[in-house]
This record gives C-alpha cells, sequence and structure tokens, in this order.
C-alpha cells in the first residue's frame, strides 16, 4: 500500500483561495481545499506560509487583522489539515486577533504557554504578555 502524502500549498494558494481574486487560480485552490475540508486531502500549512499569508493579507491587501486571524483559522479546521502544530497556529491566531503583537511573536508565545518551550526575549510587551 501506497504511502498517502500530504501537501504543501504555498503562500499564494491559500491567497487565491481567501481573497478569491483569480478566477482560474481560485478554482484550482477551491477544489483543493474543499476536499481537504472534508479529509478527501491531506495538506500542512507550514508555519512561514502561514505567517507570509498574515503579512500579505494585512499589509498589501489591508484586510482587518481579526478577519485575517479568523480566515486562517478556518482553513487550520479543515479536517485534512495533519499540522502536528495546529493547536499552536490556532492558539498563535487567537493571541494575534486579541493583541498588538506580531504573528511571529504570537506563534512563540503560544508554543511556550503549551509548554514547549520557556521564552527569552527583549521584548518587554512579549515578556509582559508572557507573565499573564
Amino acid at each position: 500500500m501506497a504511502k498517502h502524502v500530504e501537501i504543501l500549498p504555498d503562500t499564494n494558494v491559500v491567497l487565491r483561495y481567501l481573497l478569491r481574486d483569480d478566477a482560474v487560480q481560485y478554482a484550482r485552490a477551491e477544489e483543493f481545499f474543499e476536499n481537504v475540508r472534508v479529509g478527501k486531502e491531506k495538506a500542512i500549512i507550514i508555519e512561514s506560509v502561514l505567517v507570509e499569508c498574515a503579512y500579505i493579507l494585512m499589509k498589501f491587501y489591508k484586510v482587518p487583522k481579526r478577519e485575517v486571524a479568523d480566515n486562517l483559522t478556518m482553513l487550520l479546521q479543515y479536517k485534512g489539515i495533519a499540522n502536528v502544530d495546529r493547536k499552536t497556529l490556532v492558539e498563535a491566531l487567537r493571541i494575534f486577533a486579541e493583541r498588538n503583537v506580531d504573528i511571529v511573536d504570537c506563534i512563540v508565545l503560544a508554543r511556550v504557554k503549551q509548554g514547549k518551550g520557556r521564552l527569552f526575549s527583549f521584548d518587554k510587551a512579549l515578556n509582559t504578555l508572557h507573565d499573564k
């Protein structure tokens, strides 16, 4: 029996799916993510793709931070998402939506809060959030 290999969509695939701004590419991305949503396909959205999506959506497309966090969280909840760090990324997006903190710092903070390391930072705001 052949081993099922997870698909790693890149930033552009995720963006076309969320933005629906290119009909041809959206159709392909939508078909793929619908299969992931119902578990027919397995996918991993790597951390760097998630970070790049958040950055591009907010800075280039001016999508509000809360909407960015909600849409990326929704995507991570699809049945076929096979990220071993899914809970950490969802927690990071929750922090990101609620606080004025960079997405990368939110991922670090989420990992620390889940007992996956100890924070070492010169960022006073990040240290304060960690202590709460």
